[in-house]
């Protein structure tokens, strides 16, 4: 009975198929298992012939590699946290350091704002609209933007329902609604806002495993919070090594609190001394792409 491990037998021209040991040639065309790679096969007979034995390993790798896209996926921040003036990524918490146009649903971050006050602009510096007068006009301008499908108005209104912004009654239903609709359009920040919803059961039945999916696509798409978030459900686990891999992930994107977190880990004999180390390094250069001189005097007087 053929092995269904990867065949160490090779011929002039290429592996043996798992299931007959044919070999691969200018007429025999062999084709690997599409879920795992491990094995090859001359044609779909032989795979579903094979199928049996080969089942319980072909599983095993293809969770595997399920779970390495976990980890090589995500590296970089998505478009929506930079900055389209200055074209820097937004310090963390982005919240905190940027501010959303409402007329174009663009995040501006609080070192340019400060540069367009000092210049006395009024008017939005990404697309020239008039700034809102008041929350009525701030709603307009979301639900305008919600009409014509813009994925980040659809989540910034879901945020609006959940927070009782701009005038709305707080409703958790309603968001939760509005940030899948959001997710399915796109948006990162509606997938993380998911996982919030379910892990927390705010505005839906909680179902941690749920959460957990959403912070895990939002992470994969470099949504910084959502891979922090991964990482503490893994530590709560005690998946002390998977979850460290999360944490240097987020910490060399220039999350302060993964940071924290591995240098702990360090403490604890969990993470090494080169690990602390990558981890401080990478936050560091992170950080100092972040800055600008507009940004620190934000800072200063804010």
């Amino acid at each position: 009975m053929m092995s269904c491990v990867p065949m160490n037998r090779k011929s002039e021209t290429g592996e043996a198929c798992a299931n007959c040991g044919k070999h691969g040639s200018d007429t025999v065309k062999l084709k690997n298992c599409t879920a795992c790679s491990l094995v090859k096969y001359c044609g779909v007979d032989c795979q579903r012939a094979h199928r049996k034995q080969h089942k319980k390993a072909c599983k095993q790798r293809a969770a595997e590699l399920k779970d390495d896209q976990k980890y090589i996926q995500g590296h970089a921040r998505p478009e929506v946290d930079f900055c389209p003036i200055c074209t820097l990524p937004i310090p963390l918490p982005v919240h905190e350091n940027a501010k959303w146009n409402v007329c174009c649903m663009k995040l501006i971050c609080q070192g340019c704002n400060l540069a367009a006050r000092k210049r006395r602009m009024v008017n939005c510096l990404y697309c020239r609209t008039p700034s809102p007068k008041n929350d009525a006009d701030r709603l307009a301008m979301i639900q305008a933007r919600v009409v014509k499908k813009d994925p980040e108005a659809i989540n910034r209104l879901g945020e609006a329902y959940c927070h009782g912004e701009f005038g709305l009654l707080e409703d958790m239903r309603k968001a939760v609604e509005l940030w899948e609709e959001a997710a399915e359009l796109g948006s990162i920040p509606a997938l993380d806002n998911l996982g919030v919803a379910h892990y927390h059961g705010a505005g839906v039945d909680k179902n941690v495993a749920k959460g957990a999916e959403f912070y895990e696509k939002a992470a994969m798409q470099g949504h910084v919070d959502s891979r922090y978030n991964v990482a503490c459900i893994e530590l709560e686990k005690m998946n002390n090594y998977r979850a460290l891999r999360h944490f240097l992930i987020a910490a060399k994107m220039g999350h302060e609190d993964s940071l924290g977190t591995v240098k702990r880990l360090f403490v604890g004999g969990i993470a090494t001394k080169a690990q602390y180390a990558e981890a401080i390094q990478g936050y560091q250069k992170a950080a100092e792409e972040m800055k600008s001189h507009d940004r620190d005097e934000a800072k200063r007087i804010s």
